[in-house]
């Protein structure tokens, strides 16, 4: 059995056991996506029975957090497939992830302390970040400073947390591939927020530059507040339907003030970050392809 399909079926364990058909249901409804999170727990503690379940632990966590997101965001479709809300209803949304989140925790109880600590806190951190998330939304945000702390709690955390504990079951230096995950995680989400700016609705599967017409200030726009002239032009545009001759200004003056290179150029020097925290490491050559794979995407 492939190895991802090993962890889907511990999944599918741990919900089976609640004995209430729907869950399942629901669970075979989900979309799993590329499960970034479980790749990188088995490349740091390789394939054992404790690795498939703390795996299993991290994707329901993560599903879960993902299922109340799209509560928040009012979002009708989750991966390109209908989300769970529009399917069923916000109610059922957050109630089959809050049972996701009681299965990882009761499994958790019975892990390693220390895995059971860190992955249970990023439960905290991840719902901090996205009531950061919602409360930067409210105004036009300029601190960078803010944008990196929601960043960090709402996804770096819980890949910071999945390579700490990774490390800790085979008993690597945790805090090493800590750092890696922690900046991977951040890598991943600047550019998950300039490819918003960059790719087409197709390839997004919703439409190209959502991010500011809800009211995230991301890193992009961060540095093209600071550069161009007219600040109040552009926060006029914050939160609107943009037509064709608003959205070429801001296409226009990315690249004017470089503000776009300048953010992928951001995210690949934290990347890279991430790759000498674990350079000396044995599997630094698999963790370094994960961190390649992610920042040299087509912009």
């Amino acid at each position: 059995m492939e190895v991802l399909e090993q962890v889907k079926k511990k999944i599918y364990e741990f919900i089976e056991v609640c004995n209430y058909p729907k869950a399942l249901e629901l669970l075979e409804k989900l979309s799993t996506g590329k499960m970034l999170r479980s790749k990188l727990i088995l490349k740091i503690a390789g394939l054992s029975e404790d690795s498939i379940k703390l795996c299993a632990v991290v994707e329901m966590i993560h599903a879960a957090s993902l299922l109340h997101d799209d509560v928040i965001d009012e979002a009708d479709t989750r991966r390109g497939k209908p989300s769970i809300n529009a399917l069923y209803s916000d109610k059922t949304s957050i109630m089959f992830g809050d049972i996701l989140y009681s299965r990882a925790f009761t499994e958790l109880s019975q892990m390693d302390k220390r895995v059971a600590y860190h992955i249970s806190n990023t439960v905290t951190e991840l719902s901090i970040g996205e009531m950061m998330d919602v409360d930067l939304t409210l105004t036009f945000n300029t601190s960078y400073d803010k944008y990196l702390t929601m960043i960090y709690k709402k996804t770096a955390s819980l890949i910071e947390a999945s390579a700490r504990s990774a490390a800790i079951l085979v008993g690597l230096d945790s805090e090493k591939y800590a750092l890696y995950g922690k900046n991977l995680g951040l890598a991943f989400q600047m550019i998950d927020d300039i490819l918003d700016i960059t790719q087409d609705s197709e390839t997004l599967g919703k439409p190209a530059m959502l991010d500011f017409v809800e009211g995230k200030v991301t890193i992009p726009y961060l540095y093209l507040y600071e550069r161009v002239e007219e600040k109040d032009y552009l926060k006029s545009l914050y939160k609107k339907e943009l037509n064709s001759e608003e959205l070429n200004w801001i296409k226009t003056k990315f690249k004017e003030t470089n503000a776009l290179n300048d953010s992928i150029n951001e995210a690949r020097k934290i990347g890279l970050e991430a790759i000498n925290s674990i350079k000396d490491e044995k599997n630094s050559k698999d963790l370094v392809d994960i961190m390649k794979d992610m920042i040299e995407r087509e912009f």
